[in-house]
């Protein structure tokens, strides 16, 4: 059996599809286990792969970084669509067929995204300690606090009385989220086609911003990022990343061809990168979801 009709055989680890051509790419990347990231096409269709002997990837912060490598390094040279840590195909007529089966709607993600790439923006509060910050700012949080002390300076169960103090600083904190983030995309929407608020994660976060960009206007939304920046005091830090692979903007529901099971397209998100499918494992599969 000749190597690249052995290669044929072997499992992929799928990263990404986007436009074929009629050059056959030399990508010079090393993916997952350190093997070689080459090219499936298939009617005008392209995923990009590598070889792997595992059935399994885990969801390792080396795994993931080597898939998030992989991602950037493509997002470089031209659109791509990103495909969540962890999928893997039996062999490369299994990746030809799911290009096949879901033609038309990775074609339409390609019309809609083409020539654009995903920038993030992160705004977050800097200062030492930001429940002093709101108490600082809102009369009403430190009047709140000062009026608990001093009515029960001596009982010593506050549980209830700090519930209710908690739960100021919170609706306190969640609306100035919302207002400032509405702000900042009135002013992005100029410099961006679509922006999706994702939820924060820490507690001095303001917004979490997705924002798709066409890639030749990405000085322009740098100076958008720098102008709504502009509508607030230095207290608020402004922190752009990319440009990314679209993660945020892609929704493709790919489906095997002779499978029900659903090919997850969102390539970062480690937390979901061990979920199973728990139906039927038949050699019809074509694609084992991770």
């Amino acid at each position: 059996m000749s190597a690249v009709k052995s290669s044929s055989y072997r499992a992929k680890v799928l990263y990404a599809l986007c436009a074929a051509d009629d050059t056959k790419p030399n990508y010079n990347l090393r993916g997952l286990e350190s093997a070689a990231v080459y090219a499936i096409d298939q009617d005008g269709l392209r995923a990009v792969v590598s070889d792997t002997l595992s059935t399994r990837l885990r969801p390792e912060r080396r795994n993931i970084t080597a898939h998030q490598a992989v991602l950037h390094a493509l997002t470089e040279e031209r659109t791509v669509l990103p495909m969540r840590f962890g999928i893997i195909a039996r062999n490369a007529e299994a990746i030809q067929k799911l290009l096949a089966a879901n033609q038309r709607e990775i074609k339409e993600h390609f019309e809609r995204l083409n020539g654009r790439v995903e920038m993030g923006l992160r705004v977050a509060w800097d200062v030492s300690n930001i429940y002093e910050y709101f108490v600082a700012l809102h009369p009403v949080l430190s009047e709140t606090r000062d009026e608990i002390w001093v009515k029960n300076a001596n009982n010593k169960n506050l549980r209830d009385e700090k519930i209710r103090l908690g739960n100021i600083y919170e609706a306190l904190r969640t609306a100035d989220r919302k207002e400032s983030a509405e702000k900042v995309k009135e002013v992005l929407f100029d410099y961006c086609e679509d922006i999706i608020e994702n939820p924060v994660k820490k507690e001095k976060d303001v917004m979490n911003l997705a924002c798709l960009v066409e890639r030749d206007r990405l000085d322009e939304f740098a100076r958008g990022v720098f102008e709504a920046s502009k509508l607030f005091s230095n207290v608020y830090l402004f922190d752009y990343t990319g440009p990314w692979a679209p993660h945020n903007f892609v929704t493709l529901d790919l489906h095997a061809p002779t499978s029900k099971k659903k090919v997850a397209t969102d390539a970062t998100d480690s937390d979901d990168s061990d979920d199973s499918d728990d139906s039927d494992d038949s050699d019809d599969e074509s694609v084992q979801p991770d």
